[in-house]
C-alpha cells in the first residue's frame, strides 16, 4: 500500500464531501470501503459523537464489511450505564488518552475491556480507537467529547501494520472535517425541528428566515386547550403543574405528531398543529389522520389519568377543535424575534370552535368537511355562531359509541379542584 496515494485519494474525496452536505452514515460507510479497497484490513469500524437532541445524547454508525452501515442513537440517561463505564471510550476520556490500541491475538494480546471479548468472537485481531476533537480548546463539554471517536478493527492475521495505523490517524483527521459539517448539520436540523416543527424547520433551513417569508396552504388545523388551567396553575406546586402540562402535551401534541401533524406552537397550555393537504383526496387523508390523532389523544388521556389518580395526582382534561381551510404559513413577528406559525380565518375559527366544546359539553368538535371523512363517527350539534364570524357554522361531536372520544359535563367547582369527570351522552 502506498500511504501517500491513499491519503491523497481519500483525503481529496473527503474535502469534496465537506464542501457538500454529506450524510454521515453513507459517508462513513464509503470511507471504510475505500480504506479496505486501498489495502487497510478493516473488518469493522464504529464512529460515535455527542449530539444535541431532546431524546438522544449520542449517535453512532457501525460499519461491518459486507453490510450496510447502521445508525444507532442512545437516549439521555440520568446515570452512566455499566457498559459505558467498562468501555474503552470511558477509559480514554477519564485518562485523557487520544489513541488506544489492543492486539487481540499473539504474544502481545491484551483483552481488558468486555467489548474486546465480543470482537474476538467476531474474528477481529486488532483494535484501534482514536478520538478527534472539533475544538482543541473545548475538547469536553459536560464530560462529552466535542468531536468524534472512531474504533477501527482488523480481522487480518497479524492485524494492522504500523503503516496502517499511521494512515488511519491521518485519514481520521481529514474525515473529521467532513464529519464536523455533517454532525453540525444534523444538530441544526434537530434543533429547528424540535423548536419549530418538521416542515417549518425545513423551510427555515432552506432560507425562509425573513419576516413575511412563507406561503399559503390548505390544512386541517388542530387546537387543543387544557381545562381549568388557571385554577390549576394557582393551586398546584410548580413542579406538579409542569408534570401535568407535559403529560397533557404528550397526549395532544404527541398524538398529532404520531399521525403526521405538524405542531407549530404551544400557546400557553394550547397546542396548535396542522395537517397540510393540497387536493380533495389529500383532504380526506389529512382529516382521517387528524381524527385518528384525536382518538389516540383521548385514549392516552384515559390511561394517563388512571395512573395519575392512582398516585393522587390531578387528572388531565382538555378540549380539541378541528377546522379545515386555507391558512397563511410563515414568519411573523418583529425582525429581532420571529416565529413560524399559521394565521388566517381558519385559525381564528378553530380557536372559537375549541371554546365551544365547553358550552356544548363535548371533548371535541369538528367542521363538516372533517366529519364527512368518517360520517359514522360524528353527530351534528347544529349550526353555531362563532365570535367574529358572520356565517353560522355546523359543528359535529363524536358519537358516544366511538371509543376514546366522549361527551362531558360542564365543570363544577369540585371538578376544577380534583379534575374528575362525569361523562354524559347528550344529542
Amino acid at each position: 500500500m502506498a500511504e501517500g496515494t491513499l491519503i491523497k485519494g481519500i483525503g481529496e474525496w473527503l474535502i469534496d464531501q465537506a464542501l457538500s452536505e454529506p450524510d454521515i452514515v453513507d459517508m462513513f460507510g464509503a470511507v471504510c470501503q475505500r480504506l479496505y479497497a486501498a489495502g487497510v484490513p478493516l473488518g469493522r469500524a464504529r464512529i460515535s459523537w455527542s449530539t444535541l437532541h431532546p431524546l438522544f445524547q449520542a449517535e453512532t454508525v457501525l460499519w461491518e464489511r459486507g453490510k450496510e452501515p447502521v445508525l444507532d442513537q442512545f437516549r439521555h440517561q440520568a446515570e452512566r450505564s455499566e457498559d459505558y463505564l467498562k468501555s474503552p471510550m470511558y477509559f480514554m476520556f477519564e485518562h485523557d488518552i487520544d489513541v488506544l490500541r489492543r492486539k487481540l491475538e499473539g504474544p502481545n494480546k491484551l483483552v481488558d475491556f468486555p467489548i474486546l471479548e465480543d470482537l474476538i468472537q467476531q474474528g477481529m485481531t486488532d483494535y484501534l480507537t482514536i478520538t478527534t476533537a472539533f475544538d482543541s480548546d473545548a475538547k469536553e463539554i459536560d464530560q462529552k467529547l466535542f468531536g468524534m471517536i472512531v474504533a477501527w478493527a482488523s480481522d487480518r492475521p497479524g492485524g494492522f501494520t504500523e503503516e496502517d495505523v499511521a494512515a488511519l490517524q491521518k485519514i481520521q483527521r481529514r474525515m473529521a472535517v467532513a464529519c464536523k459539517t455533517a454532525i453540525q448539520s444534523r444538530i441544526a436540523g434537530n434543533i429547528v425541528e424540535t423548536y419549530l416543527g418538521r416542515k417549518a424547520g425545513r423551510q427555515v433551513l432552506d432560507g425562509a428566515i425573513k419576516r413575511g417569508d412563507g406561503q399559503e396552504t390548505q390544512a386541517v388545523v388542530w387546537l387543543s386547550d387544557l381545562r381549568d388551567s388557571t385554577a390549576l396553575a394557582d393551586t398546584m406546586a410548580p413542579d406538579a403543574y409542569f408534570d401535568l402540562l407535559n403529560a397533557y402535551y404528550e397526549c395532544t401534541a404527541g398524538s398529532a405528531i404520531k399521525h403526521g401533524g405538524e405542531v407549530l406552537d404551544f400557546i400557553g397550555d394550547a397546542v396548535l398543529a396542522i395537517f397540510p393537504y393540497e387536493t380533495d383526496k389529500e383532504l380526506q387523508t389529512a382529516a382521517r389522520a387528524a381524527t385518528q390523532a384525536l382518538r389516540d389523544a383521548f385514549t392516552m388521556r384515559e390511561t394517563v389519568n388512571e395512573e395519575r389518580k392512582a398516585d393522587g395526582r390531578v387528572a388531565i382534561r382538555f378540549g380539541v377543535g378541528l377546522n379545515t381551510g386555507r391558512v397563511m404559513f410563515g414568519n411573523i413577528g418583529v425582525e429581532e424575534r420571529l416565529t413560524f406559525s399559521v394565521i388566517g380565518p381558519t385559525v381564528n375559527e378553530v380557536s372559537r370552535i375549541e371554546t365551544l366544546t365547553k358550552g356544548l359539553e363535548s371533548h371535541a368538535l369538528v367542521t363538516a368537511k372533517i366529519a364527512a371523512s368518517e360520517p359514522d363517527s360524528w353527530v351534528s350539534t347544529g349550526k353555531h355562531r362563532l365570535a367574529g364570524v358572520s356565517q353560522e357554522i355546523e359543528l359535529f361531536a363524536p358519537k358516544a359509541a366511538k371509543k376514546g372520544i366522549a361527551t362531558e359535563t360542564i365543570s363544577t367547582e369540585q371538578d376544577t379542584a380534583v379534575g374528575d369527570e362525569a361523562p354524559v351522552v347528550r344529542h
